[in-house]
């Protein structure tokens, strides 16, 4: 038992497993966000195009809802919340669409960043100056004459 806590504590200390936890925080709050731009701007607009639907009301009744003698419901009414359901969809696309474009704008800084560093390499080599040189010749003269 102590050894399974022991591997458990170095899985979760990983980088990326925090890496992950911090990437599930902000999707989820990003989640939130473009389910309200959905929601709140993009559907009503796209209702008004429409002829004025209200897509978070738009459903198929199943079984209408029966009401008592009090006038009370008796029974719910079933219902295939379409209009939800397209509502989740559009959701869906949007934040799809938003992580394809994260991880391509960083895949490209990525590679900007590798070829900055092969570059930087290569500027860093120095070309030996001429002095250099003759020495290394001359080196290489006394080595042959032995």
């Amino acid at each position: 038992m102590k050894k399974l806590l022991q591997e458990f504590k170095e899985f979760a200390v990983k980088g990326n497993v925090v890496d992950l936890a911090v990437a599930v925080i902000i999707g989820g709050a990003f989640g939130k966000i473009v389910s309200s731009f959905v929601s709140d701007i993009v559907m009503p607009l796209v209702g008004v195009v429409l002829g004025g639907v209200d897509f978070t009301t738009y459903k198929w009744v199943l079984v209408k809802a029966s009401l008592d003698e009090t006038g009370a419901v008796a029974k719910a009414e079933v219902a295939v919340n379409v209009g939800i359901f397209l509502q989740n969809i559009v959701d869906f696309i949007i934040i799809a669409f938003a992580i394809f474009m994260m991880i391509k704008i960083i895949s490209k800084s990525k590679e900007k960043m590798g070829k900055k560093k092969i570059e930087e390499n290569e500027e860093s080599v120095v070309e030996p100056s001429k002095e250099e040189v003759l020495l290394t010749e001359i080196r290489d003269i006394l080595k042959n004459n032995k």
